[in-house]
């Protein structure tokens, strides 16, 4: 079923049909109708949005219309904190930008039509209008990102001859913000590949992101002279244009709150000043090393950490029927596991790229080569190299691959080294269970494997690390050193086995902020918002709304009370 989605995903043909079934879905059932949730208190809620004139400003960066998930979630916390008294607008590009978030490469067989057009033939007019309409619907108002400059200023910024070559993209700034670095992220995303040294294309698509980097900087320093918000709150943080407006946010000196959907179902999760993938790496230790954690809480975690072997708590669900018999599998038949056996886990190549600051390796295929390379010689220990389902089943699915990576490298592995494919059902768990110990690049898995009393080194950037019960490594040097001390022979001290699951508690049950009224629909990106009126949104009816409002409003941290994530986490 995966290969058969990412063939589905890459055949040219079916462009014309994925992208009518867009528009079909974006004029009609994308877009909640919020009036008709609102119902019998929409009188209330036009009160509401009159007494909020001159509160607290927020501005709302969805930018992105067509991305039905998110629209969904920033509508609800207009409303949401428009109750609270603030004086909410919603930024859109108005089909504006050369290049943006919503565009990939699976949806571009003909990378000249996009370097030509970017997404104004395609994508553009099931992107603005709908999101448009659904906020305006509500009598919140709607700024277009191309309509707040001149024809003139348009113009100069639709040039991109000043693009620096691409090797030097990403050190490229203009008005001291990181724009270079935001143009190759978004054209790494376009391209769902870590690196661009093949695709013919990708100075052109390179150059598109480069304008819209230019062109969203200058749109958010004139909305932001416009609107003097207080506060900016904006889904992902990363790529063009959310990268850019978090960006230009943060240096007018705004404050800025930035979301993501989190891994439980129902949660979401917020963070100030940038995106969850960096504040989590540092995030004080302090904010959850002496929270409560009793036992109600270490039976929770323990609970849910083994219902992710499962994803059936998930939003996301990487195998529907899990394979723990490992002696089937051809990936793994020969190997001999009373020999001590180490497990690498792999990220998607763009996404370990995009979403982590390199540390002791340059990238993924960096520290990949010189693992493998140590292994090589090394026969009285196995390898396991899992590859990431997320190769196949993520969004944009990638176009770079680990396993033809590695076989570009090594193109004959011995035995005692093994990979395991992205379309594999091998549970990761079930294999990790018969390993000494795991390496990790840049995954949050490394969170479930201390706490299965795994001992993890971690490679790269990820969220376990310096939190005091893995192995981090500091440098290529440090690595080997840590690989030279395989097999560990032992699981984790009791006494760090309890700290990674006070860990994992404060991440999967604090951090995650339960909305238990958003749930999940069939068709591409979309929730639905489960009320009938605003009883459920007004401030003090539900604590994970009222703590996300509070972050937002009041700057407080978006931790769930303990108590709440218990009460809350057996409701789920």
């Amino acid at each position: 079923m995966q290969r058969l989605r990412e063939f589905l995903r890459g055949a040219a043909w079916l462009r014309p049909l994925r992208l009518a079934r867009l528009r079909r879905i974006a004029r009609t059932e994308g877009h909640e109708d919020w009036p008709a949730l609102i119902g019998a208190d929409l009188p209330r809620w036009e009160a509401a949005r009159a007494a909020a004139v001159g509160g607290p400003r927020v501005l709302i960066a969805t930018n992105l219309g067509g991305h039905f998930t998110l629209n969904a979630i920033d509508r609800l916390l207009a409303i949401a904190l428009t109750l609270r008294g603030a004086e909410v607008r919603i930024a859109l590009c108005d089909r504006w930008l050369a290049a943006c978030q919503m565009a990939e490469a699976n949806l571009y067989r003909d990378r000249g039509r996009f370097a030509a057009h970017g997404p104004r033939l395609d994508q553009c007019d099931y992107c603005y209008a709908p999101s448009h309409d659904a906020f305006a619907a509500l009598g919140l108002p709607v700024i277009g990102l191309g309509a707040l400059l001149s024809p003139a200023a348009r113009a100069a910024l639709a040039q991109g001859d000043t693009m620096p070559p691409l090797t030097d993209l990403s050190a490229w700034q203009e008005h001291d913000l990181p724009l270079g670095e935001h143009a190759l992220a978004g054209t790494l995303r376009f391209f769902a590949r870590g690196d661009l040294g093949e695709e013919p294309s990708a100075e052109a698509v390179a150059r598109r992101y480069f304008i819209a980097a230019r062109q969203t900087a200058a749109a958010y320093r004139r909305l932001l002279d416009e609107f003097p918000a207080d506060v900016v709150v904006a889904h992902h943080g990363i790529y063009v244009p959310q990268g850019v407006a978090v960006a230009v946010a943060r240096q007018s000196g705004r404050r800025v709150v930035v979301w993501n959907p989190a891994y439980r179902r129902h949660c979401l999760m917020f963070s100030h000043t940038d995106t969850y993938h960096h504040t989590m790496m540092t995030e004080p230790t302090t904010s959850w090393r002496h929270s409560e954690f009793g036992t109600e809480a270490a039976m929770m975690i323990e609970e849910y950490l083994r219902s992710r072997w499962e994803g059936d708590r998930d939003w996301i669900r990487f195998h529907r029927d899990p394979d723990y018999g490992l002696s089937a599998s051809t990936a793994l038949r020969g190997l001999d596991f009373s020999k001590p056996t180490v497990l690498a886990l792999t990220n998607v190549f763009w996404d370990a790229q995009l979403h982590y600051p390199t540390n002791a390796f340059r990238s993924q295929l960096e520290w990949l080569r010189l693992t493998i390379e140590w292994f090589i010689p090394r026969t009285s220990l196995q390898l396991i190299i899992r590859v990431h389902p997320a190769e196949i089943t993520g969004t944009p699915a990638s176009r770079q691959f680990a396993a033809t990576e590695i076989a570009k490298l090594f193109p004959q592995l011995p035995d005692h080294i093994r990979i395991v494919p992205p379309d594999s059902a091998l549970s990761t768990y079930a294999i990790a269970e018969r390993c000494d110990s795991a390496i990790i690049y840049a995954t949050k898995t490394g969170v479930e494997l201390s706490a299965m009393g795994i001992p993890v080194i971690v490679a790269g950037e990820a969220w376990v690390r310096n939190k005091g019960f893995t192995h981090d490594v500091q440098s290529v040097e440090h690595y080997v050193e840590l690989l030279g001390r395989l097999p560990f022979g032992a699981r984790l001290a009791p006494e760090m086995i309890a700290l990674a699951r006070r860990y994992a508690f404060h991440f999967f049950f604090r951090r995650m902020i339960p909305l238990d009224f958003v749930a999940p629909m069939s068709g591409p990106r979309r929730f639905a918002t489960r009320i009938a009126g605003l009883a459920l949104l007004q401030p003090g009816a539900h604590t994970g709304l009222d703590t996300i409002c509070n972050g937002i409003l009041l700057g407080s941290p978006f931790h769930m009370p303990t108590a709440a994530a218990l009460a809350l986490g057996k409701a789920a």
